[in-house]
């Protein structure tokens, strides 16, 4: 092992992989801690392993964001290439997953919506990242998550480092057109992602190779079980945000990330009162990652003022956070009250089949009236509700929602529609006729 890369004194090994070693090291004229991603040495210097892994310094060079790691350096010298990155103290999500395969439901939100952050960012900027997976994503013992690994990321400015009709990835998490080497987009990133919601949630990835089929033949022709059958507790909306994400059909898929992350957010603001990052400590001291003592000295860091100013031990923080989960739990347990009393509709409990109460809009869901010139099958993220003419109001959750309507003598038409809490929206669709139809269909459908 080197003892130093330019400024930087190595203190020892994290890890190594097929490409690169990474070193723990220390930045001297700074006095920080970073870590160095090596090329071995037994990688020439003109390989396609070498432009890739020096593209991967530039694109993570470039990305300034808190959620992607950070790139101070690039250093060549004695034959081979360094790339000096910040260093963070955490646990990567695949050893996460590893000691705890399933993770609460707003864990794993906060998770993902954080990479759909980081990927936001990216892809603005023409970037597509092509390998989202656990080991790719970090969780620090601050509760910051951090995309990282940039290696087969593509530049849609600059040429692509894979031949047409190959592809690179990691199988498990592809999307199907990365399967088939299909030119990609930022809504592959998407397809990878709710591979990796799914997985974090249910405890298992979506498709699993057997003995009739490989894992990327059933990632392109099966359909995975439904989140709630492993999982009873994952709510119908998070599994509309995962169905969204991995449809087969790029086109099919939320039409930009940010609609992911607003999803994502709807998803989580009833559900954690609490600031993001302190849910993933207590997450993180509860699995073990952090002691007690440690979780308590970040917490009591991100504490109010008052808090932080006093010559706080262990045990006041222990008290304050004690506190704040007794008022939260009362807070529960009276809102619950409440919604009973108010017959107030839930995201898990407004169905599409639902008939709401006179003129009053439930508090927690908002409406979807539609109308359809001449008629049609009207199916709501994929679940059929009625045949239009429909004279009542459809209760849904807020958020968005996927509208398909159907008729025999006309073309399918689809419609994505944001419903927001007490408000109705209004969706009108004119049928067109469907090609090579040759007989006029009738005005009203068949009894």
């Amino acid at each position: 092992m080197v003892d130093r890369i330019g400024n930087c004194r190595i203190l020892g090994e994290i890890g190594s992989g097929g490409m690169a070693i990474v070193y723990k090291a220390m930045q001297e004229p700074l006095e920080r801690l970073i870590a160095i991603k090596a090329l071995k040495p037994s990688i020439a210097m003109d390989s396609q392993f070498a432009k890739r892994f020096e593209r991967e310094a530039l694109f993570m060079a470039a990305l300034q964001h808190e959620n992607i790691l950070h790139v101070h350096d690039f250093i060549k010298e004695r034959g081979t290439m360094y790339i000096v990155m910040e260093y963070v103290q955490g646990i990567d999500l695949y050893d996460l997953l590893e000691r705890t395969p399933r993770l609460p439901v707003e864990v794993a939100a906060i998770i993902g919506l954080q990479i759909a952050r980081a990927l936001d960012y990216a892809h603005f900027r023409g970037i597509i990242h092509r390998d989202i997976k656990p080991a790719n994503i970090m969780v620090s013992r601050r509760g910051e998550v951090k995309l990282m690994d940039f290696g087969i990321a593509r530049d849609d400015t600059l040429s692509d480092l894979t031949e047409t009709g190959t592809g690179l990835g990691t199988p498990s998490y592809m999307s199907p057109e990365q399967i088939l080497g299909d030119k990609l987009d930022y809504r592959s990133d998407l397809f990878s992602l709710g591979i990796v919601l799914y997985q974090m949630v249910t405890g298992r990835k979506p498709f699993v190779e057997d003995d009739a089929r490989t894992v990327m033949q059933k990632i392109r022709l099966d359909r995975y079980t439904p989140p709630r059958k492993l999982n009873p507790s994952v709510p119908r909306a998070l599994e509309r945000i995962l169905a969204r994400c991995m449809e087969k059909l790029p086109v099919n898929r939320y039409p930009t990330t940010q609609g992911l992350i607003d999803d994502l957010q709807e998803f989580l603001s009833p559900r954690v009162p609490i600031n993001y990052s302190a849910r993933l400590v207590m997450y993180l001291r509860e699995v073990g990652v952090l002691t007690d003592s440690e979780a308590d000295e970040i917490l009591a860091a991100g504490a109010p003022r008052a808090v932080r100013s006093a010559n706080v031990d262990r045990g006041l923080v222990r008290s304050v956070a004690m506190a704040h989960g007794a008022l939260l739990l009362i807070a529960i347990i009276v809102g619950g009250v409440i919604q009973v009393a108010h017959g107030r509709f839930s995201d898990d409990e407004a169905s599409v089949g639902a008939e709401p109460s006179a003129s009053v809009v439930p508090r927690g869901a908002g409406h979807l009236r539609v109308v359809v010139d001449p008629w049609a099958d009207v199916y709501i993220d994929g679940q059929f509700v009625e045949t239009t003419p429909i004279g009542r109001r459809i209760p849904l959750s807020a958020g968005l929602h996927y509208v398909k309507v159907q008729n025999p003598y006309y073309r399918t038409e689809t419609r994505t529609v944001r419903i927001q809490r007490g408000r109705v929206e209004e969706l009108s669709i004119t049928l067109r006729a469907a090609a090579g139809a040759n007989r006029r269909p009738p005005e009203t459908p068949t009894p």
